[in-house]
């Protein structure tokens, strides 16, 4: 079995029985590692500041006492920018969901959701791409505006690769389906950006969805 990637995270909640629920689920995924926990926004900037090297991911709660999750991941996100951001939250607000993304955090998912997806959000994001799933990414869209309509040429190839992206295959999963390599996929995702006018793959998802490709 192929060895996976270390990956160091911390975790704010004012809860402690979730923070060690949280702590007792990972023991079965020992390539993440829990380096830092704390009970609110202020003692997550200054665990960062001792940790700051050996933290990958903040997981991050919205409603912690001080600060919250919404002004703690922007001070992450201005002082620390190499640390990548997951909320985990009881919230589903569209409008708070796009907040976030727009500010750049990358991944947002509900505490109701299950271990293996908790799991599967953060060797998502370890990679520096963007996690949103089911009720969290319809609310996400829904909210988002709609761009003015535009007439974008996409060649066959590059709508392809937009439906598979849209129906949230990885890069690796598009290039063995369409017999390229990982890095082309990747040329056509920064192409197909570029052309459509969005910031991001998800914004490529909502592209997609909008023009009924999918």
């Amino acid at each position: 079995m192929k060895t996976k990637t270390p990956i160091r995270i911390i975790i704010a909640d004012d809860h402690k029985l979730f923070i060690e629920g949280l702590k007792s689920l990972l023991k079965k995924h020992p390539h993440i590692t829990v380096v830092g926990e704390a009970a609110n926004g202020e003692d997550v900037i200054e665990l960062i500041k001792t940790k700051n090297k050996t933290i990958d991911i903040a997981v991050l709660d919205i409603d912690m006492p001080k600060m919250g999750g919404v002004e703690t991941a922007e001070t992450i996100i201005q002082t620390h920018p190499h640390i990548k951001i997951l909320m985990l939250t009881q919230h589903d607000e569209g409008i708070l969901i796009k907040e976030l993304i727009d500010m750049g955090v990358l991944g947002y998912m509900l505490k109701e959701r299950g271990t293996e997806e908790f799991v599967e959000a953060i060797e998502t994001i370890a990679t520096g791409q963007e996690y949103l799933k089911g009720e969290v990414l319809g609310n996400y869209i829904a909210t988002s505006k709609i761009p003015e309509p535009k007439t974008v040429h996409l060649t066959k190839r590059e709508l392809q690769v937009l439906q598979l992206l849209a129906e949230d295959h990885t890069s690796g999963e598009i290039a063995l389906q369409l017999k390229i390599a990982t890095s082309t996929v990747d040329t056509y995702r920064r192409n197909l950006i570029g052309k459509t006018g969005v910031k991001s793959s998800l914004g490529l998802v909502k592209y997609a969805i909008d023009n009924n490709l999918i």
